[in-house]
């Protein structure tokens, strides 16, 4: 059972099957052995939860299993995952573990364990420790001799996002979709009362299920917020994903504003702060977010995809933000972790600074035009890898950090990344070009030798 509940970054499973309070304690119990080697002795860990109808008796099961390793425990309640990563520094712990599934509808369920400093515990950095350890537990269950203690930090926790929200200099109107998550407590305690801002609420509810999937990246779960921005003249739109670390913004237009887009807007606001600082950004996202940070006199810095990867760099370079194509972005000032309601802070001010709409802000970053990513159904992706980049080699740059990234950007106006699935027979193209000509001819050449077009996320 617990080989199919551990991931390559977390936990995540459908409830009761395979993961159930049995296999909670397991990962409790196994994450509390970790982190006490981790940290050469005892120590507290923080728990938190999400508002899934599930997520009580898991973090229940967990919180024993935790306490059962030796470990004391903090249990946060029900509270977003950037939440946690503010309250392990906060609190000096060793790690905490949040019981929640993300994105995925509301049958799933799992847990994001962090270790000290909230650093992130994937595969390659203890994730395959713990489930042998876990898995060393199934079967038996220990009397739990950790403490347990509540605690409420969310006042400490506002204070804290507050120190990225300057004051606003003219009222902005901000419509918001929280998706029956997370963000329904989120945003009420941390957003309402700012001077200047009046928030418009839509799916605050938190009732255990969804209207829509709480996933911002499937276009159609935008639609509320881009008809919400426009109906109510909003000048800025935000939708959050279930357990609110990550947010997607929308344009006073409703136009969904891409997240390296973003991130090109939003690095003259960090570079201002911290001149030359290095900003990090997705492999995948446009020419233009090198050029701008360039152009601001920071420094660039390509990650791989996904939060490990971007998180380490992060901290590597001791770049002070980074931005994600998945809607996560990352502060320095936030121990090096991912915050949707860090990135609204900072959009909401940088936005009350200028008189004009945010899309006549944005438009000017779209200047090439991208595909987007497109999987595709194949079983041979090494040989369809090597392929690539023997027959593009010619005028290009090729970069393994993440799959195959062909730029010839400067000799014929084009750059593609494919990278491979872990889990699946598929790979992903992105792809961008200087004009919409070059990308469609681009397109045309790759899409037969990458094998079926699927769908997906």
């Amino acid at each position: 059972m617990l080989p199919k509940i551990f991931k390559a970054y977390d936990v995540r499973a459908t409830h009761p099957d395979p993961l159930n309070e049995d296999a909670a304690y397991c990962v409790g119990f196994g994450a509390g052995q970790f982190l006490q080697k981790e940290n050469d002795g005892p120590g507290k860990i923080l728990v938190s939860r999400d508002m899934r109808p599930h997520s009580p008796k898991l973090a229940a099961a967990l919180i024993h299993g935790i306490r059962a390793s030796g470990m004391d425990v903090i249990d946060l309640g029900m509270a977003d995952t950037s939440f946690l990563y503010f309250a392990i520094p906060h609190l000096d712990a060793v790690g905490g573990i949040q019981t929640t599934a993300s994105h995925n509808p509301v049958q799933y369920n799992g847990f994001k364990i962090s270790g000290k400093g909230a650093r992130p515990i994937g595969a390659t950095t203890g994730l395959k420790e713990i489930e042998q350890l876990a898995s060393d537990a199934w079967g038996s269950k220990r009397e739990a001799t950790g403490s347990l203690e509540e605690l409420d930090l969310w006042d400490d926790y506002r204070k804290h996002i507050h120190t990225f929200l300057p004051t606003l200099n003219r009222p902005l109107k901000l419509y918001v979709d929280a998706s029956n998550g997370m963000a329904g407590k989120l945003v009420p305690q941390v957003f309402d009362g700012v001077e200047n801002l009046e928030v418009i609420k839509l799916n605050f509810e938190i009732t255990g299920s969804f209207v829509h999937d709480p996933n911002p990246l499937v276009a159609e779960n935008m639609v509320p917020t881009q008809e919400g921005v426009r109906q109510n003249a909003a000048h800025l739109g935000a939708c959050f994903d279930g357990d609110a670390d990550r947010c997607m913004l929308v344009d006073e237009q409703g136009s969904i504003i891409g997240c390296d887009h973003l991130t090109a807007w939003l690095a003259s606001h960090f570079l201002k702060q911290d001149p030359g600082s290095t900003i990090i950004y997705d492999l995948r996202s446009s020419k233009v977010v090198e050029e701008t940070i360039k152009s601001l006199g920071g420094t660039p810095a390509k990650s791989r995809v996904g939060h490990v990867f971007m998180k380490a760099l992060l901290r590597e370079t001791g770049g002070v933000f980074g931005g994600e194509l998945s809607g996560h972005f990352y502060f320095r000032d936030n121990s090096f972790a991912d915050s949707g309601a860090i990135l609204l802070a900072v959009a909401l001010g940088v936005l009350a600074e200028t008189d004009q709409p945010l899309s006549s802000i944005i438009n000017p970053l779209k200047k090439y035009p991208q595909s987007g990513e497109i999987n595709f159904r194949t079983e041979d992706k090494e040989s369809v890898l090597a392929a690539l980049k023997s027959d593009y080699a010619e005028g290009a740059v090729i970069d393994e950090l993440d799959g195959v990234s062909i730029d010839a950007f400067e000799n014929k106006g084009w750059w593609f990344n494919v990278r491979a699935s872990n889990t699946e027979p598929l790979l992903r193209l992105n792809a961008e070009a200087r004009d919409p000509e070059a990308l469609a001819s681009l397109l045309g050449e790759l899409k037969p030798r990458l094998g079926e077009e699927a769908q997906g996320h």
